[in-house]
């Protein structure tokens, strides 16, 4: 058995408070260091990777000196925008000594929902990683009151990992991995080294809060490598501070619980785009956008769309037909249907002067398409 680690390409490493923040006693700066060597080690490895920290609240407890965590709202908002200026001078710092650059990103949930600003949050990230930045994503708890009463970074991990299709998660934790009990309990648990993600029987070995400083617990885990999976990323859950860590997973060793995603990437979005997404419109095809799509597998061009039906933004779930009202495919539109309408029946070398912008030559990428 090797790591699932040795041949992803693109990672999302989340790291937790306790960690970053040395449990609440200040950032770790030797350990963000340490976190940043390996890191760079991984991009010498050719691999892509994506950084969600938390330790911001806690972090801003520190410096505004509170004791416990706050339970207003408004004083948690404080000490989320405290914290976060320290976090990412750090990171910035830590990069620059392996002349990586870094970006802060800061989500919401709802960020994730509304398909829109989903394509631009996926583009922004795809983009940095293709200019050679490293993205630090921490959840917007400043203005969102929902994410800092509910939210965890577990879960906003593996929703970025199936934004940008990331092909594992790793998540840095102060425990060793998944045990088959609680270890502080009974003697007799033992690590749970490999496991399949959404296994029922996971959850009910897991559970328990998090720590004072941080909100998640092993269950979290386990449900954020469920979700994770549903996009085929991988997940493996370690602790944080085990000696060179993210090096050797990389190099193929297996280090805490390692939970493997049973489906993969366009399967898994496929499946996800037919069962569960409702359409926000309709686009009709003429004869020949019908074969390549059908036929021949084929992206949808503007240029084979002879009509749009209904209103959707960019981004929406729309199903393309053909002249005679069958239903063909479904798929995410990279342009709104005002924006389709000004385009259609146009081949693609023309968008940009039609719209003043081009988010894609396709209207539809046969990656985002599903046949029904």
């Amino acid at each position: 058995m090797k790591s699932v680690i040795q041949n992803a390409q693109r990672i999302i490493i989340k790291v937790g408070s306790s960690l970053v923040t040395n449990d609440g006693r200040g950032l770790d700066h030797g350990a963000i260091a340490r976190w940043a060597a390996q890191i760079a080690g991984l991009r010498a490895l050719g691999k892509q990777v994506v950084l969600v920290s938390s330790g911001a609240i806690a972090e801003g407890m520190l410096r505004l000196g509170f004791e416990q965590r706050p339970t207003d709202i408004h004083e948690l908002q404080a000490c989320a925008a405290v914290g976060q200026m320290g976090l990412a001078q750090i990171y910035e710092t830590s990069f620059r000594a392996h002349q990586l650059g870094t970006a802060q990103v800061l989500l919401t949930h709802a960020d994730l929902a509304d398909r829109e600003r989903y394509l631009n949050a996926r583009s922004t990230l795809t983009t940095l990683l293709r200019l050679g930045v490293v993205p630090i994503i921490n959840e917007n708890d400043t203005v969102v009151t929902d994410e800092i009463k509910f939210g965890d970074n577990d879960t906003l991990g593996a929703l970025v990992a199936n934004l940008i299709e990331a092909d594992a998660l790793i998540i840095l934790t102060d425990q060793h991995g998944l045990y088959s009990a609680d270890p502080r309990k009974d003697p007799s648990a033992v690590l749970i080294q490999q496991g399949s993600a959404g296994d029922p029987a996971l959850e009910a070995m897991a559970g328990g809060a998090g720590t004072s400083i941080g909100r998640g617990g092993m269950l979290t885990k386990i449900l954020a490598a469920k979700r994770a999976a549903k996009s085929g990323a991988h997940t493996i859950i370690a602790w944080g501070r085990d000696s060179d860590v993210l090096a050797r997973l990389a190099q193929g060793e297996v280090i805490g619980t390692q939970l493997v995603a049973q489906t993969g990437h366009l399967t898994a979005r496929k499946q996800w785009m037919a069962d569960h997404l409702h359409t926000a419109g309709q686009v009709v095809l003429d004869a020949g956008a019908v074969q390549k799509l059908s036929k021949e597998g084929k992206s949808l061009l503007p240029i084979g769309v002879i009509e749009v039906k209904g209103e959707f933004g960019r981004g929406a779930v729309i199903t393309c037909v053909s002249e005679q009202g069958e239903a063909l495919a479904r798929g995410i539109s990279n342009y709104s249907s005002t924006e389709t309408r000004r385009i259609m029946r146009k081949p693609s070398s023309e968008i940009e002067a039609l719209l003043g912008f081009v988010e894609g030559q396709e209207l539809i990428h046969r990656d985002n398409l599903v046949l029904i």
